[in-house]
């Protein structure tokens, strides 16, 4: 079978590369594509996966509409060139370019719809399947609900071990507090609008938690100069690990809340979206694994860090909350994979017995 992978965002070379390896080692033919990201890009070349490079990815509104254009035309060529049977990710391209060929084409989508309205509008009425966590709302008959989340097709145990040598390569001894702080762009089309924590709310968290332990920042883009000390330099492919073992996370990123979350590291963010998405809600009301503030709600963003900081048990408890979620998830690779393989029966399957799914526990 020929497959096609498309990388629209550093996170999907994370969802997508056990996948991509099982497949390889079935013996089907994969070809990668990737945006201009440099992150992406870079995860790429770590996992030792190789791509092609359809174009470079804009900030401004105006432009991102041509950029899919661009895309879009790359995209068909390389599908007829190369006889593509599936298209899988959760780039816009991927049905587009499913309409325009041979090509048929499966869609990941973890975000409730309301939240991607341009992603939902020009973009699911040419998939020819959605799959999706099973609790977002919206029925389609084109979306099949998984219980899973995008996170779990790499931070499954399964498919995940955490590596404690990152603990000396981050200059920590083991058992000594730490936290991680990841401070997002929110430059895609669904942040429009959308903001995080401020520079004043961003100091007073470093100050706050220095006191209590290592401070390693992340960024989606360039730090701000008075936080290039605590700058996080473990390379990528050991950041979940430094996760794991972290003491807590705290951020406005959604995608590393809900990593931290299905690792058992307690989470805590602060951003526009809170409350809105049904994956991050579940991992917090259902599981009591993170937890979600609006901008406005900053006291009661520090309260719950300064409690969470001086729980006994913090990391322990976090952990027999973590297994009671596994408990109720799959692998979500091994899904892909056997989805992949044997579509489109698989989707008849899973039409007729969503149940079939716990075969990938």
């Amino acid at each position: 079978m020929n497959v096609l992978i498309d990388i629209n965002h550093p996170a999907h070379v994370h969802l997508l590369r056990n996948t991509y390896s099982m497949l390889v080692a079935n013996g089907n033919n994969v070809i990668v594509t990737v945006k201009e990201i440099p992150s992406a890009v870079k995860l790429l070349d770590l996992y030792g996966i190789p791509y092609v490079n359809i174009g470079k990815k804009d900030d401004a509104l105006g432009k991102k509409g041509i950029d899919q254009l661009v895309y879009d035309w790359r995209l068909r060529r390389l599908v007829s060139k190369n006889k593509i049977d599936i298209g899988i990710g959760s780039s816009i391209n991927i049905p587009h370019v499913s309409k325009l060929s041979r090509m048929k084409s499966i869609i990941l989508d973890d975000d409730d719809d309301e939240v991607e309205p341009l992603f939902v509008k020009f973009g699911h009425p040419f998939a020819d399947t959605i799959l999706s966590p099973a609790g977002t709302p919206r029925k389609s008959k084109h979306k099949i609900y998984v219980n899973a989340y995008h996170e779990l097709a790499y931070l499954h145990p399964n498919r995940f071990t955490p590596d404690p040598s990152v603990l000396a390569d981050a200059g920590v001894k083991e058992g000594e507090p730490y936290f991680i702080l990841r401070f997002n762009a929110f430059k895609a089309h669904h942040d429009i609008g959308v903001v995080g924590l401020t520079i004043e709310n961003k100091r007073r968290l470093v100050q706050y938690l220095s006191t209590k332990g290592k401070v390693f920042i992340t960024t989606e883009r360039n730090i701000d100069d008075e936080f290039l000390p605590y700058q996080l330099k473990v390379s990528p492919e050991k950041a979940h690990s430094l996760m794991y073992y972290a003491t807590m996370f705290v951020g406005d990123s959604q995608t590393m809340t809900s990593e931290a979350a299905v690792l058992g590291t307690p989470a805590v963010k602060c951003n526009s979206f809170a409350g809105r998405l049904s994956v991050p809600n579940e991992l917090e009301q259902r599981y009591g694994l993170c937890y979600s503030f609006l901008p406005n709600e900053e006291e009661a963003f520090f309260d719950k860090i300064q409690k969470l900081v001086s729980m006994k048990d913090l990391k322990k408890e976090w952990q027999l909350r973590r297994q009671k979620m596994l408990s109720e998830k799959i692998d979500y690779a091994q899904f892909l994979t056997w989805f992949i393989e044997n579509y489109p029966e698989s989707r008849k399957i899973m039409k007729e017995n969503p149940d079939y799914q716990w075969r990938f526990k």
